[in-house]
């Protein structure tokens, strides 16, 4: 529905009317079409309509002529009205704005006039206010400006506050006049003036020093000093005639309150020096009061040093009461009401930090036989804080500072002791050690004797054929060597074991498992003597012998003999050699190389006391009779290692820890007084000192242990070492010491697990450096090729080097068990790495296995290490488990299929897998059916015997 338009509303326009319809259509015309005609008929089109649209209005009137004669009368009407009102403006503004008749001019001049007296009327009175305040002003600077001369501080000083608030309240006109400025001026000067004679006054009423303290309660005013040509000079008011004294109090308040707050901030700051002064150092002190002859009292109180050493501790409580009481009777009274509280509450903080920290604290007893002394300051201290703190100074709250310290003393002087302790172990810790003062400990060692055959000159023969030997649990020979308490593995076991398991129980005995003791307290050796680096046992083979002194790196450690002659241990027999394949020897020398050596037999001894015997394998038979037996006797037998000095200290710091707590305990002291155990704390650094030995050495200690194959063999014989002193002292733990054992016990584990890992982390390190060097020789490929080989070769020499560099080192340090359980693994690391990359190869021509066979024999000189007796055996293979391995292999390189095949019926490669060993024959021989036979007899497993 549209919106319908209101009638009164006007209608829209024709936009299209005539005069716009002619003028489009005269600009629509193009020139050369205009013309007369044209422009006549648009004339005669305008006059049509013109005469159209008068026709339409006076239509439009006749139809409507009532309504358009009213309409003209009306104009008519208002047209006369319009002109009678114009007129009577006319006649009204004259009468208003005329200049000399008019209403508004004769009003704005009386206005004028009016306000021209009003203002003068202002000026008369402000001028009056202004001049009879300046007045005022003026008689009170005069007046201030006599007290000052006079030097009436106290007056003037209220003077000076009255001219501060007439300044305030100057009218609004004289605040910006120079007047006004120079009296401000002048009244700044004459302030400054009385401030000055204040202080100065108050600088000769209370003087604090180091000498003591002097308070006058009244002084003698000074005259004032004038400012002229620049310089200040004294007044030029005769002094004579200048008797003014001011009191104390009211010096101080005539004081400003922000110089009052400077001023005893100092004086407070003045005071607690003095107090830390008296109570640092012995004092004398004497209390005068002197009276000069003007009559003016001076209260002092002198300080001197006594002789050091010469006074109590307590005494110096007594002078810190001294000085308090006299401040408390001649000072604080003549303070404000306001400051004077506050002050003296302010001064009792200070005073407690002063007492705890400079007395109470630098007196904690370092020993138990000052302790009595001791708490007796702290009773004194105690009462002290009553007497000075709560009733002097008036600090009523509960927070009690010394009382609460002193009910705490004994966790003071423990927590001392300790951190004293630590600190002492902390030093004996980052020592650096020192060969020359090492010493060496012993292990003792609890073995059964051996039986003892009829003939001991007769050498023992077993007939067999060789084969490779397993070798014992690294668990019982770690065990033979260091755990000589509670432990039932012992290397005897391992070698009845062993013996039966390849039936030689015919011929040996079994022993009984060795009865392990308890390791007495070690007694201190004489410090050993640097052992020679340069090969001590003349193991290298192709070095000049050794000197004799280079034979006893080890007499005094691992062949000590006793005092009492101990019975003489029997000797097992040794292994039986090997014996040769039958008819090696002949197929050996019928190859294209006639200087191949045959193949040699592996030597089998007996170790020394730790590790247990290889077993031997299945074909070897016992034929020879059974031994003669003995009744079997425990023999002690003993190793001995490296320790540093430094272990030896901290062990007997950690017994001293323990001796002290329980003597405190029992001493009773600090029963009464300590709210804790007595003697925990100081217990407890005990077992921190061995923390910080574990934290310490190898942090500061980082870069040599890094350096020396030797150092890190040495750290965990200190962590064996004390991990075997402490669990005898722990034994031995009894009463108070008691309160330690569970931490003892836990450093007990920790040292040993330590120990452990330091020397399984030197060997690793040696095994990755070994492994480092083989990867050299890039599997060992291309051997025929003469740089090749070379490079392999130099490998293996390094290898070879590295382990003769390291052997005498560890040897230097280890115990014999320990010692070649480190060098056979290393040598086994070697051994191992080599045999899995020569077993790796999958082609290997006549030539390479000849230079393989070389290379490998290069590390056959690493079986003199092994060695201690030249008319014995090696008993390498009872630490290298490879060994025979390796020592077949670079016969294998060389042997006929016919060699190899003979060697695995009779048994004597057992140690290699039937995969290598069938891997070895493909890459060894070319393909014919006698290398398919030997593969298909390979594969079908070891022979059973």
């Amino acid at each position: 529905m549209a919106f319908p338009v209101p009638t009164h509303l006007p209608r829209k326009k024709n936009a299209r009317d005539v005069a716009t319809r002619i003028l489009t259509k005269v600009s629509e015309t193009p020139l050369k079409a205009l013309s007369a005609i044209v422009a006549s008929s648009w004339v005669a089109e305008l006059d049509d309509t013109i005469g159209l649209t008068k026709t339409q209005i006076h239509e439009r009137i006749s139809s409507n002529l009532p309504d358009f004669e009213r309409q003209l009368a009306t104009s008519v009407s208002v047209q006369e009205r319009l002109r009678s009102l114009s007129h009577n403006v006319d006649g009204l503004q004259d009468s208003i704005s005329n200049p000399h008749s008019g209403l508004i001019p004769n009003l704005l001049n009386s206005l004028i006039s009016h306000a021209k007296v009003a203002q003068e009327t202002a000026d008369a009175r402000a001028q009056h206010a202004a001049l009879s305040h300046l007045l005022h002003c003026r008689n009170e600077l005069r007046r201030l400006t006599r007290l000052v001369e006079k030097a009436e501080l106290a007056d003037a000083t209220m003077a000076c506050a009255s001219l501060g608030r007439l300044f305030a309240d100057a009218p609004e006109p004289l605040v910006r006049s120079e007047v006004m400025a120079d009296m401000k001026r002048k009244c700044t000067a004459l302030r400054n003036r009385t401030e000055e004679q204040l202080l100065d006054a108050y600088s000769r009423s209370i003087v604090v020093s180091e000498a003591g303290f002097i308070v006058r309660p009244s002084v003698q005013a000074v005259l004032p000093r004038q400012l002229h040509n620049g310089t200040w000079t004294q007044s030029m008011i005769p002094s004579d005639s200048i008797d003014t004294t001011i009191e104390l109090p009211a010096l101080l308040a005539a004081i400003s309150p922000a110089t009052l707050f400077t001023s005893l901030a100092t004086l407070r700051r003045d005071i607690s020096h003095c107090v830390e002064y008296v109570l640092k150092q012995p004092m004398q002190i004497y209390d005068t009061t002197i009276q000069d002859i003007t009559g003016v009292i001076e209260y002092k109180l002198s300080l001197q040093r006594a002789a050091p050493g010469s006074e109590d501790p307590t005494l110096r409580l007594s002078n810190l009461t001294s000085i308090m009481t006299f401040l408390n009777e001649h000072l604080f009274p003549n303070f404000p009401p306001a400051e004077r509280k506050s002050f003296v509450l302010s001064l009792a903080a200070p005073v407690r930090t002063a007492i705890l920290n400079l007395l109470l604290l630098p007196n904690l007893p370092s020993s138990l036989s000052k302790l009595p002394d001791f708490l007796k300051l702290t009773q004194n201290a105690v009462e002290a804080e009553q007497e000075i703190i709560v009733n002097l100074l008036g600090d009523s709250s509960a927070d009690r500072g010394i009382k609460t310290w002193v009910d705490w003393v004994g966790q003071h002087y423990e927590r001392q002791r300790r951190a004293d302790i630590l600190d002492k172990a902390r030093a004996i810790v980052v020592t650096p050690a020192d060969d020359s003062t090492a010493f060496r400990a012993e292990v003792p060692l609890v073995v059964e004797d051996q039986p003892i055959p009829v003939q001991e000159d007769e050498p023992v023969a077993v007939n067999g054929k060789e084969q490779s030997k397993k070798p014992a649990p690294a668990e019982a020979e770690d065990s033979s060597a260091w755990d000589f308490e509670d432990e039932s593995d012992t290397p005897n076991q391992s070698e009845a074991a062993s013996i039966d398991d390849w039936g030689f129980d015919d011929d040996v005995p079994e022993p009984e498992p060795e009865h392990v003791v308890d390791a007495p307290e070690p007694s201190e050796p004489e410090p050993a003597e640097e052992p020679v680096e340069d090969d001590p046992w003349g193991w290298n083979d192709d070095a000049e012998p050794a000197k004799a002194e280079d034979d006893s790196v080890w007499d005094d450690a691992w062949d000590e003999k006793p005092a009492a002659p101990a019975p003489p241990t029997a000797p097992v027999p040794p292994s039986p050699a090997p014996r040769q394949a039958m008819g090696l020897a002949k197929k050996l020398g019928a190859k294209s190389n006639p200087q191949s050596p045959a193949l040699p037999p592996p030597s089998f001894a007996t170790p020394p006391p730790a590790p247990a015997p290889a077993p031997q394998p299945a074909p070897f038979a016992a034929k020879n009779p059974p031994l003669a037996r003995r009744p079997l006797k425990p023999v002690q037998l003993t190793e001995s290692y490296v320790v540093s000095s430094r272990m030896k200290e901290l062990l007997q710091l950690l017994e001293d820890i323990l001796h002290e707590s329980a003597e405190l305990v029992f001493s009773g002291i600090l029963n009464a007084t300590s709210s804790g155990s007595p003697g925990n704390t100081i217990v407890q650094a005990a077992p921190m000192a061995l923390e910080l030995f574990r934290a310490l050495v190898p942090v500061t200690n980082a870069a040599l242990l890094k350096q020396s194959p030797k150092e890190p063999m040495k750290f965990s014989n200190d962590c064996l070492y004390a991990s075997q002193e402490l669990r005898r002292i722990v034994a031995g733990l009894s009463g108070p010491k008691v309160a330690a054992r569970d931490k003892l016990e836990e450093a007990v584990e920790r040292l040993k697990v330590l120990g452990e890992s330091w020397f399984e982390d030197a060997i690793a390190r040696e095994e990755r450096l070994i492994d480092e060097m083989l990867d050299r020789a890039s599997g060992f490929m291309d051997t025929t090729q003469q740089e090749r080989y070379d490079e392999c070769e130099e490998a293996i020499n390094d290898v070879l080097q590295r382990i003769r560099r390291v052997a005498p080192q560890w040897k230097a340090v280890l115990t014999k068990s320990r010692y070649y359980d480190a060098l056979g693994s290393i040598v086994e690391a070697a051994l191992a790495r080599i045999l899995g990359d020569v077993l790796a190869l999958e082609d290997i021509t006549e030539t390479e296995s000849h230079r393989l066979s070389e290379l490998c024999r290069i590390l056959n000189a690493l079986e003199g290490q092994f060695v201690e007796d030249p008319d014995q055996p090696s008993f390498v293979v009872s630490y290298v488990s490879s060994w025979l391995k390796f020592s077949y292999l670079s016969e294998l390189l060389e042997a006929s299929i016919a060699d190899i095949s003979y060697l695995f019926e009779e048994g004597a490669l057992v140690d290699f897998e039937i995969n290598e060993l069938v891997k070895l024959v493909k890459a060894l021989f070319a393909e014919t059916p006698l290398r398919a036979s030997t593969i298909n007899k390979l594969q079908q497993g070891h022979p059973v015997r």
